[in-house]
């Protein structure tokens, strides 16, 4: 009996481990994530006129802007394929990065 409780009580640590570390963003992932929008939205989400700056949007409205061009909702030139290539949990941290930088 004591076997199965140990069993059990691995196979539940590894399925919350396996949980809590899915929940978990990298900091420094999300970073090189953000890196890839600096050609067009400026580095530290500083654009250049005529484009958009990403620093300090709110984090909502970003995040649906993404989800949008993702969806098709939003027509773009380029962002609609982009945004694709991100799950929405990377899009969320995306938006959570720029929506706390400096504007």
């Amino acid at each position: 009996m004591k076997r199965w409780n140990r069993i059990a009580a691995v196979g539940m640590l590894t399925t919350l481990c396996g949980w809590a570390s899915a929940q978990a963003v990298d900091p420094l992932q999300v970073r090189g994530w953000a890196s890839t929008c600096a050609t067009c939205h400026g580095t530290a989400g500083l654009a250049q006129p005529g484009m958009e700056s990403l620093a300090g949007v709110n984090k909502d409205e970003l995040l649906k802007k993404m989800l949008d061009f993702k969806t098709g909702k939003k027509p773009a030139t380029l962002m609609h394929q982009l945004s694709k290539g991100y799950s929405d949990e990377q899009l969320q941290a995306l938006a959570a990065y720029f929506a706390a930088l400096k504007k």
